[in-house]
């Protein structure tokens, strides 16, 4: 089955070159400098969207830390910690506002989303090697649950994947899976490297100095972690996109093969005020001077993409 990645989309205008903020969650060059000037008219291709309850399965391959693999499982908790009255804006109200999708795609029917972390398979010895396919992602992707859950297999700073940095930062798609009773069924997996030594400037922006347009300084990353912190915005971009468009019919705009999704639609946005190279007004950390703008599990914090909001054809913001 096909995997989806954003565009990558080189635009240098006659004064301008556009902040290059690249990869498979919402990395394309912006072409204006206020995203919601343009509405975009997001489609419905009539296709089924992941509803209920979702196990997300994550799938370690090469080096990481514990202390790295907690930033990535507590975010995948936070999901569906949901405190209208502590800690806001949280992961969860910003998980809350994919159901907009739900709605308008069963307008007679109540649905939503219940994700939990489910397995974590660590894959320490590299055994497929350093250097890896996207057939090699999907190999390692079915590795965890396939049934009614989402496969997330991410990779380590040194491990090579075909395509990383020069056009994605990560991808999702689908696979069928293993045959049961005589029956089989597809299921959804994302793939994200780590991009910290490799490409930060193109995949960890707006944590490392972007390669490409406008120069502005780095913001602090909320973790201290400027390659997990980049994982985080792709891995939140590409769960909204998975959710809402797991099998290449539901929600996107433009061309199947590239769609624009729901958070690839607003690229470099994270706070209001975004337009190309300045990430938006976003909250900061009194003590550490970190950039963020959602909570989450054990004091931690992150920052997340706007998501398009189908009802107002705009990019919505968490602040």
């Amino acid at each position: 089955m096909a995997s989806f990645a954003s565009p990558c989309v080189f635009l240098q205008l006659a004064l301008l070159i556009s902040l290059f903020h690249f990869g498979s969650a919402a990395r394309i060059f912006a072409e204006t400098s206020d995203q919601t000037q343009q509405p975009l008219l997001f489609q419905y291709h009539n296709g089924p969207l992941l509803t209920g309850k979702i196990s997300i399965n994550l799938i370690w391959y090469g080096k990481f830390k514990p202390s790295q693999r907690a930033i990535i499982s507590d975010f995948i908790t936070s999901l569906s910690t949901y405190s209208p009255s502590k800690n806001q804006p949280s992961v969860a109200t910003w998980r809350k506002s994919i159901e907009k999708y739900y709605h308008l795609a069963n307008a007679k029917k109540s649905s939503s989303l219940s994700p939990s972390l489910g397995t974590q398979i660590l894959d320490q010895n590299y055994s497929l090697g350093k250097s890896l396919s996207q057939t090699h992602i999907k190999n390692l992707a079915a590795k965890g649950g396939q049934s009614n859950a989402i496969n997330v297999v991410l990779t380590s700073s040194d491990v090579l994947i075909d395509g990383f940095c020069s056009s994605k930062c990560g991808t999702h798609g689908s696979s069928l899976s293993s045959i049961i009773r005589g029956k089989s069924s597809k299921f959804a997996y994302i793939w994200v490297g780590n991009s910290e030594t490799q490409c930060p400037g193109q995949c960890a922006w707006p944590f490392h100095q972007p390669i490409y347009g406008p120069q502005s300084p780095p913001l602090v990353a909320p973790n201290n972690d400027v390659g997990l912190d980049g994982m985080i915005i792709n891995l939140a971009s590409l769960l909204a996109g998975t959710v809402t468009n797991p099998f290449g019919n539901g929600f996107y705009q433009g061309p199947r093969e590239a769609p624009l999704e729901a958070a690839s639609a607003c690229p470099g946005v994270y706070g209001k005020g975004a337009y190309p190279g300045y990430a938006g007004d976003l909250l900061i950390d009194a003590t550490t001077g970190a950039s963020y703008n959602a909570n989450g599990l054990n004091g931690k914090k992150y920052l997340l993409p706007a998501l398009f909001d189908p009802s107002t054809s705009t990019c919505s913001t968490l602040v």
